[in-house]
């Protein structure tokens, strides 16, 4: 039986008087650092943002929709607080997304700046020096001049002019000496664009984040015949950025004085259905500034105080006088009534906190064209103000409007409230033609349909960063472009003195990375030379005539293109590739 090895035997391939070095605080930073600066951090950082942004389109939004998410918290009592804890209802607010952003953002930078600097160093540096074996080169040809045309110096002078014409860099080398070489290179316009596209990713992310600091957006519903001033009281919802100031907003104003819209009355198989809609407007860029005739569709927003006024929605606002039962007017003017099909069936909520000694609130339908079927259930034919009528129900109670709770408008909760009118009591439903009045049950008072006008909706955005992000979504689209389409060459031309008097002449090509255009390049090279030194292009240098022009280098005379040495030194070729 072998003996087990001593404990205090050292292991193979162990030493125990190496001891790795401790990195320290600076050196763990440093080391973060370069992990965080990445490109494979970054990829994987973007990747994740739009992982997180995922929870944004699963469930509502409390800046966009506070009702929905209250209503959606009290729904789920069990997940929806917990939901509220991840900030799901504010993913775009939220610490994690902000976070992500902002580590994406600075990776993006670490990583652009250093292959900035070397991209810097790249442009001021010379194009390679011409490698010994120019056989090894993916693209490689020969060429003779006759004998007395011209010395290697003057060939090699006559090769960087050529080159230089096709936007190379070049550089002679030993010009004087007895196998003058000119090196070129082109295509750094391909780092370029990579470059910009990362930097202009940057600059999408910075007018984004400008956009959402500084930026805002609400929604107005304006009446025929109203006006709405730019101040942060005249919106029905506001939702601002994070730096967002009341000075922001630019004091213009405007008005409604008209809305049009046009239905189809031609066709058979979409008869009534919206074809066009006008808001012909007034508006006026400050308080002393003059009125203008403006006019707003649907796919043709106005720009005012360099916010963009968008038409969103329209529908019918019914003009309703209440009196309570004491006779005083309890409310007065225009209600809006929301579109439920496209006929503009709408629902349409009233409620007067205001009157006295009860609250009063109604809950119906609007009809624009109204008929009945034969069941007797009223419905509307048309979406043009036809016959408009007014069908609601009424209630009594407290409205829950003075407890300083936020509630929908289009809304009446009606658990807490006594019912007047409706189809299950012997008063029977409001029915109200258009100039109508009609006196509600137990003197609570009445309610008259005045007449009919139409209103707009509109959404309003200021974003200060949208032309930034434009501009370098543009530049970023570029530099990709020139980064996916433009190619990295390398091109030397290399001359020596035949013993017979001719001019032998080799040059190769290299692209850094694939370029499957390379070899077209290479017979455009070769047909500029030789137009300029008049040698038929079916001239092709033989094996014997590579070791003529190297017959100076024992070491390559012996190297045919089939047979490549390896490289030599850190000029050659094999370490561009």
């Amino acid at each position: 039986m072998k003996d087990r090895p001593s404990k205090s035997r050292p292991q193979k391939g162990r030493r125990d008087d190496v001891a790795l070095p401790a990195l320290g605080v600076w050196g763990t930073l440093r080391w973060a650092w370069g992990q965080l600066t990445s490109m494979k951090t970054a990829l994987f950082l973007l990747l994740l943002l739009a992982v997180a942004a995922v929870p944004g389109s699963l469930f509502p939004q409390r800046p966009a929709n506070p009702s929905v998410v209250t209503q959606y918290i009290k729904d789920n009592p069990g997940t929806g607080p917990w939901l509220d804890r991840f900030q799901l209802f504010d993913v775009y607010s939220s610490v994690w997304f902000s976070a992500i952003y902002l580590l994406l953002f600075i990776s993006l930078i670490g990583c652009v700046i250093p292959r900035a600097k070397a991209h810097y160093k790249a442009l001021r540096s010379k194009p390679p020096r011409t490698p010994s074996r120019l056989s090894r080169m993916p693209e490689y040809g020969t060429m003779a001049i006759p004998a007395g045309s011209l010395t290697p110096a003057e060939a090699v002078r006559d090769a960087a002019k050529i080159l230089r014409r096709r936007g190379y860099r070049v550089d002679i080398r030993d010009e004087d000496g007895e196998r003058p070489s000119v090196s070129a290179e082109r295509g750094f316009a391909k780092e370029l664009g990579n470059l910009m596209f990362h930097t202009c990713l940057i600059g999408v992310l910075a007018s984004v984040a400008v956009g959402g600091l500084f930026g805002y957006s609400g929604q107005k519903i304006v009446v025929e015949g109203e006006s709405f001033v730019n101040t942060l009281v005249s919106y029905d919802t506001f939702t601002p950025g994070s730096n967002f100031s009341e000075n922001q907003l630019s004091p213009y104003s405007l008005t409604l004085d008209k809305f049009d819209v046009e239905f189809d009355r031609e066709s058979e198989t979409h008869f009534g259905q919206p074809l066009d809609f006008t808001a012909s407007m007034t508006v006026k860029d400050g308080p002393d500034a003059e009125e203008q005739k403006q006019v707003l569709k649907v796919n043709s927003p106005l720009t005012l105080g360099g916010t963009r006024v968008y038409l969103v929605g329209n529908g019918y606002a019914p003009m309703v006088t209440v009196r309570d039962g004491e006779g005083n007017v309890a409310l007065e003017g225009p209600v809006v009534a929301v579109p439920t099909d496209g006929v503009y069936t709408s629902l349409a909520v009233i409620k007067a906190p205001d009157a006295k000694p009860d609250q009063l609130g109604f809950v119906g339908f609007f009809l624009p064209s109204a008929a009945m079927d034969e069941t007797g259930v009223s419905y509307s034919y048309d979406p043009d103000p036809l016959e408009p009528q007014l069908n609601l129900n009424s209630y009594y109670g407290d409205l829950g409007l003075d407890e300083g709770v936020p509630s929908n408008v289009y809304v009446l909760e009606t658990e807490d409230l006594t019912p007047l009118n409706n189809r299950d009591l012997p008063a029977g439903g409001i029915v109200l033609d258009a100039n109508e009045t009609y006196e509600l049950p137990d003197g609570k008072g009445s309610i008259s349909f005045d007449g009919l006008k139409r209103y707009a909706a509109l959404d309003i955005h200021y974003d200060p960063g949208k032309t930034g992000a434009l501009v370098f979504s543009v530049l970023s689209l570029s530099g990709l472009a020139a980064s996916l389409f433009l190619a990295r060459r390398r091109v030397w031309v290399r001359a020596g003195a035949h013993p017979d008097g001719r001019t032998m002449v080799e040059y190769g090509l290299l692209a850094r990375g694939e370029d499957p255009r390379l070899t077209g390049e290479a017979a455009a090279i070769r047909g500029l030379l030789a137009e300029k030194w008049l040698v038929p292009q079916g001239t092709e240098g033989q094996n014997v005539e590579r070791a003529d022009v190297s017959a100076n280098t024992a070491a390559e005379s012996g190297h045919e293109a089939g047979n490549p040495a390896p490289p030599a030194s850190n000029d050659e070729p094999g370490k561009d590739r």
